[in-house]
């Protein structure tokens, strides 16, 4: 017999078997234990919250090697002035199948571009498109690779027809239909869509449909119509002519609303998303047309909410109806509004609070829930009720972010008010803007972690597109993948669509937590272009907060940005406005400099805050409609009553406009201060 040596002492097989086997068991234990305890003090994912430093350490002396990728990326993420240095750190970090592979083959082709290795650049995107076809950066290597290659242009269009990179090739291969169906506001697509309407082009009836919808759905309604060649438009097509008709002269109004109510008439079945959406904009005047209205088929009007709202303001049902029938639905909360403001203004308290409670609390939106608990106290105040009015306007300073009227139940607690205005005072530095995204899709998210925002918003963007389809109208984004879709836009410096889509997401969100209602209205309060407005206050002597109330409501700190009568910049100064404040005339590069521009605006509104002794509401308004209109406003109600006051300017663009801007200013001044921690 063999004899087995163990530790030097000789044992009988059976025992070395034995022996063996416990060692295996052993390590594996030692290492299943070792696992845990690495698990246990992993450090949390790497976030470009992380410090340089923290990045470097990571990088350098991390145990895990998916944790040292990480730290690569996001290093070479933020490091934009040194491919070289970009190009060292991404080595050998394209390893395995994990999906964050494909962003490091991204980032090492675009490097390789930018020192102009061109054959290791086609390298990169050519291992991409093996080794992850399906991953949405993929559309990428596809658009780089293909300038040559039919075959992948064709592959690109059909797995990725979304994308940005596969729009800008549908551009230049002037593809109308694919980007009428999938991304007709991608630059340079009008055009294209435009010549296919022309009516010397052979293009067929069907496709005309789609082509009409898109042009439409980007606010030319009558081009869209012309499109069509006085064929009939299909049902989410004549919507979207419809609505962008009806916002045009009088002419096109009836035209839009002769385009509405022909296809609710001849629509099959009469009730359905689109013959409801034609409803919908034809009842949304306050006056609505009770003879345009009763042109709708019967079972539409008796299925449609906005019509139901629409029959309540011509005295055709009650507004109780409305309310039982459709708690939940938009229709209702303006409806609700409506009846309640018209009865404030009108003295009658009692009957506006009937108004006010119509609708539970927790049924309604953050800003509108904000609204009705304000004036709720408001009206109990009226009738001699102070603890009432008290107890509404403490619950609205502790369950909603601060705003409008947390400012004015503020005020009417006694327990706060604004700050001089006109002081050079500077807003505290803001807290790391970074936040996880939470957007339900894995890929975008971890793009987004790794500071990829821009790949990041196009696979958002390309995933959440769908095409067009002019038989039925496109399913509305649901609030959260509103909050999403501009959390991405802002991040990627599109701060005028990036805004508007969280402000409407705010809208229709009902139920959240209070954390959540918080850290949206947040986002929604950014501080973009520090140094000009920080400088802008200083040299005008003019509250920062007041500068940005005034920017985020006029331009959404969107320097480009020009109103149809010819305001411009992050402050929209007409430039007669500023050659006045500044003394001379001024081209139309220096009023959009945000540093110029936004120095002048701090110059007027100082004018304003000196001509109105500092008082906000009358300085607002005349920044929207003027010193003069906003003087003839001035009534004993503006000192006793603002908030009346404000609900009677009889320019309804300046009512709303005074009450943002106010809000805004609330915001900024209690940035960080959440009202529960729920």
């Amino acid at each position: 017999m063999t004899a087995v040596f163990a530790y030097g002492l000789p044992v009988r097989p059976s025992r070395g078997l034995l022996l063996l086997t416990g060692t295996v068991i052993g390590s594996l234990g030692i290492i299943v234990v070792a696992q845990r305890w690495l698990q246990q003090w992993k450090q949390p994912p790497l976030t470009p919250a992380a410090t340089p430093a923290e990045l470097w350490r990571r990088y350098r002396w991390s145990w895990d090697p998916s944790e040292r990728r990480d730290a690569a990326l996001l290093l070479a993420a933020s490091d934009r002035d040194s491919p070289g240095r970009r190009q060292r750190l991404l080595q050998g970090q394209a390893w395995g199948q994990a999906q964050v592979a494909a962003a490091v083959l991204v980032q090492q082709a675009r490097t390789a571009d930018q020192l102009g290795e061109a054959q290791s650049a086609d390298g990169h995107w050519r291992a991409l498109l093996a080794r992850f076809p399906h991953h949405p950066l993929s559309a990428d290597a596809a658009y780089q690779l293909s300038s040559e290659n039919s075959a992948l242009q064709r592959w690109l269009l059909k797995h990725h027809p979304a994308h940005p990179a596969t729009l800008e090739k549908a551009v230049h291969a002037q593809q109308a239909m694919h980007l009428a169906r999938w991304g007709a506001a991608h630059p340079g697509a009008v055009a294209v869509i435009r010549a296919a309407c022309a009516p010397t082009a052979s293009t067929s009836t069907t496709h005309r449909q789609h082509l009409a919808l898109a042009l439409a759905r980007l606010g030319d309604g009558q081009r869209g119509l012309d499109c069509l060649q006085a064929a009939p438009p299909a049902p989410a097509t004549a919507v979207a002519i419809g609505r962008s008709l009806l916002r045009g002269d009088a002419a096109q109004r009836h035209l839009g609303e002769t385009v509405l109510v022909r296809m609710a008439r001849t629509a099959n079945p009469p009730v359905s998303g689109t013959t409801l959406e034609a409803a919908r904009l034809l009842s949304e005047p306050l006056q609505p047309d009770q003879a345009l209205l009763a042109q709708l088929p019967e079972p539409l009007r008796k299925h449609s909410a906005d019509v139901a709202a629409a029959q309540v303001r011509l005295g055709q049902r009650t507004a109780a109806s409305v309310f039982n029938r459709w708690p939940d639905h938009p229709a209702s909360w303006q409806l609700q509004w409506d009846l309640a403001r018209a009865d404030l203004l009108a003295g009658r308290w009692a009957e506006a609070e009937t108004w006010l409670a119509a609708l539970p609390h927790d049924t309604l939106p953050e800003p509108l829930a904000a609204r009705q608990r304000f004036w709720h106290g408001f009206s109990a105040a009226k009738q001699g009720r102070p603890q009432d009015a008290e107890n509404q306007w403490r619950a609205l300073l502790t369950q909603h972010p601060p705003g409008y009227y947390s400012w004015r139940a503020a005020v009417r607690l006694g327990e706060s008010t604004l700050p001089p205005l006109a002081q050079a005072t500077p807003l505290p530095p803001p807290p790391s803007s970074w936040q996880p995204l939470n957007s339900g899709d894995p890929v975008v998210d971890q793009l987004w972690r790794l500071g990829m925002v821009q790949d990041a918003r196009e696979t958002w963007h390309s995933r959440q597109q769908a095409p067009l389809n002019p038989d039925r109208l496109t399913a509305e984004p649901s609030p959260t993948e509103r909050i999403t879709d501009g959390q991405l836009l802002l991040a990627t410096g599109n701060a005028w669509r990036g805004l508007d889509s969280l402000w409407r997401s705010s809208l229709r969100l009902v139920g959240e937590a209070c954390s959540t209602r918080f850290a949206l209205h947040q986002q929604q309060h950014p501080r973009p272009f520090g140094d000009a407005f920080t400088s802008a206050s200083d040299e005008a002597v003019v509250h920062e907060a007041l500068l940005r109330a005034i920017a985020k409501q006029e331009s959404r700190y969107s320097p480009g940005v020009q109103s149809p009568v010819g305001a411009q910049g992050l402050m929209q100064l007409m430039p007669a406005t500023a050659a006045e404040v500044a003394g001379h005339p001024l081209s139309a590069t220096e009023i959009t400099n945000p540093d110029i521009n936004t120095q002048l605006g701090a110059l007027y509104l100082q004018q304003l805050l000196r001509q109105w002794d500092g008082n906000p509401w009358l300085t607002v308004a005349s920044y929207n409609a003027g010193p003069g209109a906003a003087g003839g406003w001035r009534t004993p109600e503006l000192q006793q009553d603002p908030e009346l006051w404000a609900e009677r300017i009889p320019y309804p663009e300046t009512r709303i406009y005074t009450k943002k801007v106010l809000g805004n200013l609330w915001a900024y001044l209690h940035a960080e201060e959440a009202p529960c921690s729920g």
